[in-house]
């Protein structure tokens, strides 16, 4: 495996952002404050992360030939992201609605993923030579669930770590669990996965264990401002939240949280130590608005990390 060279395999979306101080109901037009448009999508901002974080990335996904396409390629250029395993199709480019609270910076989201959508096994095959070259292989849930396991198990094969930001929520085949390493749910995810209700640290301890019991080895459940819920088989800790300012927009805090846990992983951390790295990095991306412009560099996490 490669020195600190992370693998994000994943979708690639336009992000649309619109800042209110109300939904409107249906059929209703209301007047917003703002208005943002850059590059998003879990897996491209979780790379984007792990770039400035201090990993050498590659990222693998596809893409439309249009506008919001180039908008990615762009996007990797500038942040000296590899793509040779970025496709291209005639699809249209995905797309995300982004509706910010204008007061408490909370989100709601609808992410139509198009192109991404049709990167195949086959495809991800492809790339076999890259993911055995990597110390760490991240994978999200924005892309067809059979495309995922492909990776993951391809990855675990090869015996390079997996990290599964199981993002959006969803039900999962059985036989995705043994493929993950590393599975870093919220509280949401966690809930819709174990069928657990997870309001509180000891329910998210017990969905975790659930995740453990399936063969996930070792889980992390994000809890927002409360840090985040270590567990593995010798290891049961919380790892507090980092305050790096004002909170501005939470978007891209999970992106953030696993584009630098990849990254310290990678690094040879230990899983705690990981997840502090993780967290520091969420802590910084919120104070800021969008999602992969949100992202620290790598200066700044240690900044945060020594004054912390």
């Amino acid at each position: 495996m490669g020195e600190n060279f992370v693998t994000v395999m994943g979708s690639y979306v336009t992000d649309l952002a619109f800042i209110t101080d109300k939904l409107p109901a249906w059929g209703e037009t209301y007047m917003g404050s703002g208005f943002r448009m850059g590059p998003g999508g879990k897996g491209s901002n979780q790379a984007v992360a792990a770039a400035r974080a201090g990993a050498r990335v590659s990222f693998i996904s596809k893409v439309g030939r249009d506008l919001f396409g180039d908008m990615a390629r762009k996007t990797y250029r500038d942040e000296s992201i590899d793509t040779a395993y970025l496709y291209a199709t005639d699809s249209p480019t995905g797309a995300a609605s982004i509706v910010v609270h204008a007061n408490n910076a909370e989100n709601s989201i609808v992410v139509v993923p198009g192109a991404c959508f049709e990167l195949t096994p086959e495809e991800v095959a492809e790339a076999k030579p890259l993911i055995a070259s990597s110390a760490a292989f991240v994978a999200q849930l924005e892309l067809p669930v059979e495309t995922v396991e492909f990776g993951l198990r391809l990855a675990h094969s090869l015996g390079v770590p997996t990290i599964l930001n199981p993002a959006p929520g969803r039900a999962l085949p059985e036989s995705i669990f043994a493929q993950c390493d590393y599975m870093t749910p919220n509280e949401t995810e966690a809930e819709i996965i174990t069928g657990r209700k997870v309001a509180s640290i000891g329910d998210a301890e017990d969905a975790a264990d659930a995740l453990l019991a399936r063969g996930v080895r070792n889980v992390v459940v994000t809890l927002g401002a409360r840090g985040a819920l270590v567990r593995s088989a010798t290891v049961r800790e919380l790892v507090p939240a980092f305050c790096a300012g004002e909170v501005v927009d939470t978007t891209g805090a999970g992106d953030a949280f696993n584009g630098g846990f990849a990254v310290a992983l990678a690094e040879g951390r230990d899983l705690v130590a990981a997840v502090r790295f993780g967290c520091a990095v969420a802590g910084i991306s919120v104070t800021r608005p969008g999602t992969a412009p949100s992202m620290p560099h790598r200066e700044e996490v240690e900044a945060l990390l020594r004054r912390a």
